[in-house]
Parts: C-alpha cells; sequence; structure tokens
C-alpha cells in the first residue's frame, strides 16, 4: 500500500507538469511565493535522493540542484535550466530510489545521516513522510498550474 501511494504521487507531479512550455514550468505564478512547477520537480528530485538514497542505502549521493551556498537552489536557480534534463533527472532518481528498498523490511530503522539532528527513522516513517511530502507540493501544483492555464483535477 505504501508503494503504491507513493507511486500515485510521484506520477502525480509530472502529470500536473504535462503540456506546458518551459516558459511556463519556469513561471512563479503565485506571488509573492517563488515556487513553480519545474522548482517542485527538482526539489523532490532532491527528496528522493535525501531520504531514500543517502539515508536508507548510505550513498555517497551529493545534491543535484542546491549547495550550502545556494540553499534554495532548486527552487530559485531555473534560468538555464532544461526541463527535458530536469523530468529525466526526477525519472531516473525515483528509479534508484526504488531499488534501494526493493526487499527492505519497513520496521528497517536506518541512522540520521543529517545534519539535523532529529533522530533515527523506520524504512515505514520515511514512505509515510515522502507521501505526506509529496501530497503537500503536488497541493502546491495544483494552484500553481491552475493560475497558470486553468487546468485542474487529480
Amino acid at each position: 500500500m505504501l508503494d503504491a501511494w507513493l507511486d500515485y504521487h510521484r506520477a502525480t507531479l509530472p502529470m500536473k507538469c504535462a503540456g506546458l512550455s518551459e516558459a511556463q514550468l519556469k513561471l512563479r505564478s503565485a506571488e509573492p511565493s517563488t515556487l513553480s512547477l519545474l522548482g517542485l520537480v527538482r526539489h523532490m528530485t532532491e527528496v528522493e535522493r535525501a531520504w531514500f538514497r543517502r539515508r536508507i542505502a548510505g550513498e555517497d549521493a551529493p545534491p543535484i540542484y542546491y549547495s550550502k551556498e545556494r540553499p534554495d537552489g532548486d527552487f530559485d536557480d531555473l534560468d538555464d535550466a532544461d526541463p527535458a534534463a530536469m523530468f529525466a533527472a526526477f525519472t531516473a532518481e525515483v528509479e534508484l530510489c526504488r531499488a534501494v528498498v526493493a526487499g527492505v523490511a519497513l520496521d528497517t530503522v536506518v541512522g540520521n545521516t543529517s545534519r539535523d539532528g532529529r533522530g533515527d527513522f523506520s524504512v515505514r516513517w520515511i514512505y509515510v513522510h515522502m507521501i505526506e511530502e509529496y501530497a503537500r507540493h503536488n497541493g502546491h501544483a495544483d494552484l500553481l498550474r491552475e493560475r497558470i492555464d486553468g487546468a485542474t483535477g487529480d
């Protein structure tokens, strides 16, 4: 069930972006927020990478779109971003993350490998958190898309 809900939300974000131009994907359509649909795709690529590859797999998977100097680079640094490359990176990251958790028991506890000091997490907790993270950002995507061209839906 957790896999199915996570995959549903993973599929929803690109669906919200379908059929839009590069300019529309980069548009910050709900001022004063700087959120854009492409920024959300880049952010969720980073979130997948952080929770599944860094925390569960313990991989050395550095950030792609942000840095210590540019902590919001995933959202902000869009001027030269190529949407096709960003969607390909998102899809590839999701596939890598699916492979990380294949066969891992939900009650497996992984240590906190971040600087936030929030403690250890079960794989089940990470799944639920990822579903929540996608649900929240897919809600943002709903509003952004409706502001761009009026499209609404799941």
